[in-house]
């Protein structure tokens, strides 16, 4: 009799040793909640950025089984917190000059998990009704945009490269810091009024799909040529979190397919997560050939 209690008590705490052992367990294991692990994406406000977050969380939660937890921050606090390891991952590093300053500095401390979308550009852009093509030709008409650029946040790679193409062009023009919001907001209000504007543009963005813009030229390319957005992690995500580290490293969209999400979520009246998830209801073989084998979205 006595055994059978041993046995029996030793099975028991056998059996909640392993429960605990699950309990602290990382994403291949089940927290208390039931949830795999938690995430940690950071992301800043730009349109390309905040739809690529929204569908990777989306289907980090829903099909996947993790909790996300997504912090807005600047560029640069971003890259620092992802070389640290506080933060798992960035989803839209431009390569190979945007985003090049942060990668000189802590490229040795992060990892580059695969291409997201290709075909980004970006430049000075103006309303299509303004007479001038090239960034040179803003010379000597400075006085045309109230001697302005309208930029976006100053830790910006564009914003580099609008400083640049300043001081390369000969340019009196101040460059105006502010954010994407307040870019497009500028932008909206001075097409409205059929007023000349120069602002920082890129593509993808919604603006490019809503209003008639052009890129303005660059021939001593500043602004560089077609770039590349990559997936970026903290080191050690990839034994940490591999099928998290899978997921975002196939993670691969069209330009058009950007272009797509933003223009969504910019004319829905619906709220942003919405919005990317009914964009993966409608791409779902697209969506299904990033899951690491064993997921499927249904």
């Amino acid at each position: 009799m006595f055994k059978k209690v041993m046995v029996i008590l030793l099975a028991v705490l056998l059996a909640a040793s392993i429960l605990a052992g699950c309990g602290n367990r990382g994403a291949e294991g089940l927290s208390e909640d039931g949830a795999k692990g938690t995430v940690k994406l950071g992301y800043v406000n730009w349109v390309d950025v905040i739809a690529l977050t929204n569908v990777a969380t989306i289907i980090l939660e829903d099909t996947m089984g993790y909790q996300v937890e997504s912090t807005l921050a600047d560029l640069a606090p971003i890259y620092t917190s992802i070389a640290s390891g506080s933060t798992d991952a960035y989803l839209g590093t431009w390569l190979p000059l945007t985003h090049a300053v942060h990668m000189e500095k802590y490229g040795d401390d992060l990892e580059i998990l695969g291409t997201v979308y290709e075909e980004g550009v970006q430049g000075l852009a103006v309303p299509a009704y303004m007479d001038i093509n090239s960034i040179e030709e803003l010379v000597g008409n400075e006085a045309l945009v109230d001697n302005r650029i309208v930029g976006v946040d100053p830790g910006a790679g564009i914003m580099k490269a609008a400083e640049e193409a300043i001081e390369e062009y000969g340019l009196d023009l101040k460059l105006i810091n502010g954010s994407d919001p307040t870019m497009t907001a500028a932008l909206s209000k001075a097409i409205a009024a059929e007023e000349p504007i120069v602002i920082t543009g890129w593509k993808p963005h919604w603006k490019f799909t809503r209003y008639d813009l052009k890129l303005l030229e660059d021939p001593k390319l500043c602004f560089g040529e077609e770039e590349k957005a990559y997936n970026i992690a903290r080191l050690g995500l990839s034994e940490d979190m591999p099928e998290v580290a899978e997921f975002l490293r196939n993670m691969y969209l069209s330009i058009d397919q950007v272009q797509e999400i933003i223009y969504m979520m910019e004319t829905s009246d619906a709220d942003d997560k919405e919005v990317c998830r009914g964009w993966i209801s409608q791409n779902i073989e697209v969506v299904n050939s990033w899951l690491p084998e064993g997921y499927t979205v249904q």
